[in-house]
């Protein structure tokens, strides 16, 4: 969104009605702000009411210039400095409120009340279609969000979330327990959706939407033992990557995609394919530690352990906070598959070490029992 979206001329009438800024969650002293403002993925958008200095609106997800100036009109709404006076929906006001505190079981049954009396023409429809389709699957709520998603699809299929409702939908669906009966017809349905999507015009489509559907639908077909067809879908989400980064006009732009191209080519058995545009991201950014540490899962994928090292190094100089632990676990695993179990004990070691230092913000005691429990049980 830094390099395609909110550089777009369009929202430049949007400047006087909102103070912008974006936080690095993962600098210490940024964890005062996910105190303050807990969230569980990323990019995630709020709208801030100024005064009460409480989240009125939360977006989990990429967005289009189209579709950020709806959730900046609907949060200006909830902040109470719309262009008109009147309030926003009760339950939808309330269902936002629970979704911005995390709280996605009290969310979701907020948004489905506030749905009941919705237009299907509202433009607050899709938004909040799409905040409680991740309200239910963050709850483990899969089957509700499956029959949403079903139900939504059809009213949303050529707007811009198609790709993120079909997708969604997919998600829960795979997730679905194997014993109910009804899963394989669901996961068709709903991949059916995904194919009609991924086949049909992309035109307002977000990227990081259109490429998780894909992830998505890869998946169903591995589901599906056809092996075939996931190496299809894979080869078309690896060129659909390279024909969108090919349209960068910068460096920051093209970048933009490594992070979606290194896991296609992952799932392909093809990592070498990433090292070219990794390695000219480490130049264009010498600073930053994201290409060396996918560098260094592209050379582990290539059983070149030493080279894996060398460019975790590199990522472990430049990194700092949540995600220096990331690197340490993928550089414990190189060593694991390198056969060097001291080594590999010795950097998880690190890692705990690091996890335990970080503030409580940024790091879940889930994780932290999981690095002890790795090191108690070495495979």
């Amino acid at each position: 969104m830094r390099a395609f979206v909110f550089t777009d001329k369009a929202l430049g009438r949007q400047a006087g009605r909102f103070v912008w800024l974006s936080i690095n969650t993962e600098k210490r002293e940024n964890a005062a702000v996910l105190a303050k403002y807990p969230l569980q993925a990323w990019p995630t958008l709020f709208v801030i009411d100024p005064v009460a200095e409480k989240v009125v609106l939360k977006y989990v997800g990429g967005a289009t210039v189209t579709q950020l100036k709806r959730i900046l009109d609907d949060g200006a709404r909830a902040a109470g400095h719309g262009r008109d006076s009147r309030k926003p929906d009760e339950w939808l006001a309330k269902a936002d409120a629970f979704y911005s505190a995390g709280q996605n079981k009290e969310a979701a049954e907020a948004y489905r009340t506030a749905l009941k009396g919705m237009a299907k023409s509202s433009p607050s429809y899709p938004r909040a279609v799409e905040s409680l389709l991740f309200a239910l699957s963050s709850s483990g709520q899969h089957e509700a969000c499956v029959t949403v998603a079903r139900e939504a699809f059809p009213h949303l299929r050529a707007s811009p979330s198609a790709a993120n409702v079909a997708g969604s939908g997919l998600d829960c669906a795979l997730a679905l327990d194997k014993t109910l009966p009804s899963k394989p017809t669901l996961v068709a349905e709903l991949a059916g959706n995904a194919k009609e999507v991924l086949r049909g015009p992309r035109t307002g489509l977000a990227v990081d939407d259109v490429s998780g559907l894909y992830q998505a639908f890869a998946e169903e077909r591995g589901s599906a033992d056809d092996a075939a067809g996931k190496t299809k879908v894979l080869e078309e989400w690896a060129a659909y990557l390279e024909a969108e980064a090919a349209k960068g006009k910068t460096p920051e732009a093209r970048a933009a995609f490594d992070a979606h191209r290194i896991t296609a080519y992952l799932e392909l058995g093809q990592p070498e394919r990433g090292i070219p545009m990794l390695e000219a991201s480490e130049r264009d950014f010498p600073d930053d530690y994201n290409p060396p540490a996918r560098l260094a899962l592209a050379y582990r994928g290539m059983k070149k352990y030493d080279e894996a090292l060398a460019a975790s190094d590199r990522a472990l100089l430049r990194a700092y906070g949540p995600r220096k632990l990331v690197i340490l676990n993928a550089r414990a695993d190189i060593y694991d598959r390198k056969g060097d179990a001291p080594a590999a004990r010795k950097t998880r070691e690190d890692a705990l070490a690091w996890a335990e230092s970080l503030p409580k913000e940024q790091v879940s005691e889930r994780q932290i029992a999981a690095l002890k429990k790795r090191l108690e049980t070495p495979k």
